[in-house]
C-alpha cells in the first residue's frame, strides 16, 4: 500500500510502528491460512515473538510498502515465518530493501483460547533448511524464557529531571483495548502492540535529542501473554544506553484487566528498540551521552553497551563475509 502522511513523521519518514504492523498482519494471514490448511479445529494464528530487524533504509511518504511473507520452519506447535519489505518509488521506479523480520506465532483454537493447535508440517528443499529452523527454534524458545524471568522493572516517574537523564525522557502511554485492536478470539493484534510501543520509544529519543529521529532496528519482541479486549494497557519506554550515534530504548507493555476480570496487573510484552538522529538533510548527527545517576541506570547502560557491542561486531562479521564472497 501507498505511505500517507498519518503514516509518518513530521520530516517525511514513515513511523517503524507502522511498518511494523504490516509485517505482523502479513504474518498472521501466511501463519494462520497454514494452520488451517488441514482438517481439524479452525484456529488464528496468535504473534508470540519477532526476532531483530533491521529498519535498512527510511521509507517516505508516497511510497509503495510491498511485504512479502514465507514459512520457513514448522515445529508442533509453532510456525516461524520470514517476512520482507520492499519500497518503491512509484515516480521513478526505484526499488529497495526496507525491512527482514522473521516471526514466531503458535495456533490457537477459535473454540477454546487457551488451548494451542498442532501446525501442519511443511516440506523442505533441503533437511538441512529443518535442522537450521530447529536450532532458530531451541534459541528463541531459551531466550524468551531468560527474557521473562528479568520482567520484573516498573517507570516511576521523575520529579523535575535534568536533561539527558533517564527521568527526563522516559514516557508513558495509556491505551484501553477495543474491538478494532483485536483478533477474531478477542486478544489484540500484535503490530498493534509493536505500533503503540514505537510511539513510546520515538517519543523518549525525541525527547532526549530534540530533533528528527528515526527507528534503526528492534531487538527480540518477546510477547509473554495475551492482551484480552476491555483491558487498559500502560506502555512505558525509558533510555538505557547511547552510543555517538544510536540510543537505545527498553519498552515494555503492561495490561490491567478492567472487565469482568479480578486478576491483577501483569507484565504482556517487552524489548528494546535502537533509534538514530538525523538532520535535515537526512544525515546522523551525534546522539547527547545519557547521563545516568542511580545503580539500576549504570547497570542497564553497561547491559546496553554490551548488546551494542555485539551487534556491530555480529555486522561487521556479516560485511567481511559478504565481501569474502
Amino acid at each position: 500500500r501507498i505511505m500517507r502522511p498519518d503514516d509518518a513523521n513530521i520530516a517525511g519518514n514513515v513511523h517503524g510502528g507502522t511498518i511494523l504492523k504490516m509485517i505482523e498482519e502479513a504474518g498472521a494471514i501466511i501463519s494462520t491460512r497454514h494452520c488451517n490448511s488441514q482438517a481439524g479445529e479452525p484456529c488464528v494464528a496468535a504473534l508470540a515473538r519477532v526476532e531483530r530487524t533491521d529498519f535498512l533504509s527510511p521509507m517516505c511518504i508516497g511510497e509503495v510498502a510491498n511485504v512479502s511473507a514465507e514459512i520457513t520452519y514448522t515445529s508442533r506447535h509453532s510456525v516461524e515465518v520470514q517476512v520482507n519489505v520492499m519500497s518503491e518509488n512509484i515516480l521513478t521506479g526505484a526499488k529497495k530493501v526496507t525491512n527482514k523480520a522473521t516471526l514466531w506465532y503458535v495456533p490457537l483454537s477459535l473454540k477454546n483460547v487457551n488451548k494451542v493447535l498442532e501446525v501442519p508440517p511443511i516440506q523442505y528443499a533441503r533437511k538441512e533448511q529443518e535442522d537450521e529452523g530447529k536450532k532458530r527454534y531451541e534459541e528463541q524458545k531459551l531466550d524468551r524464557l531468560e527474557t521473562k524471568q528479568r520482567n520484573g522493572d516498573v517507570i516511576f516517574p521523575v520529579i523535575n529531571p535534568e536533561p539527558h537523564t533517564v527521568g527526563y525522557s522516559q514516557s508513558s502511554l495509556i491505551h484501553l483495548v477495543g474491538p478494532s485492536d483485536c483478533t477474531l478470539l478477542g486478544f489484540v493484534h500484535g503490530g498493534v502492540t509493536m505500533k503503540l510501543m514505537d510511539e513510546v520509544a520515538g517519543i523518549v529519543a525525541a525527547r532526549h535529542c530534540k530533533t528528527n529521529i528515526v527507528t534503526a532496528s528492534v531487538d527480540a519482541i518477546n510477547f509473554h501473554e495475551k492482551i484480552k479486549k476491555g483491558c487498559v494497557i500502560t506502555v512505558s519506554g525509558r533510555m538505557t544506553f547511547t552510543s555517538n550515534k544510536s540510543m537505545e530504548i527498553e519498552v515494555f507493555v503492561d495490561a490491567d484487566p478492567f472487565v469482568d476480570e479480578p486478576r491483577e496487573r501483569y507484565r504482556a510484552v517487552s524489548a528494546f528498540f535502537t533509534y538514530v538522529s538525523l538532520s535535515k538533510e537526512g544525515k546522523p548527527l551525534p546522539v547527547p551521552q545519557l547521563l545516568t545517576e542511580t545503580e539500576d541506570e549504570k547497570r542497564r547502560f553497561e547491559e546496553g553497551k554490551g548488546r551494542y557491542l555485539q551487534t556491530k561486531a555480529k555486522r561487521q562479521a556479516q560485511m567481511q563475509q559478504a565481501a569474502q564472497q
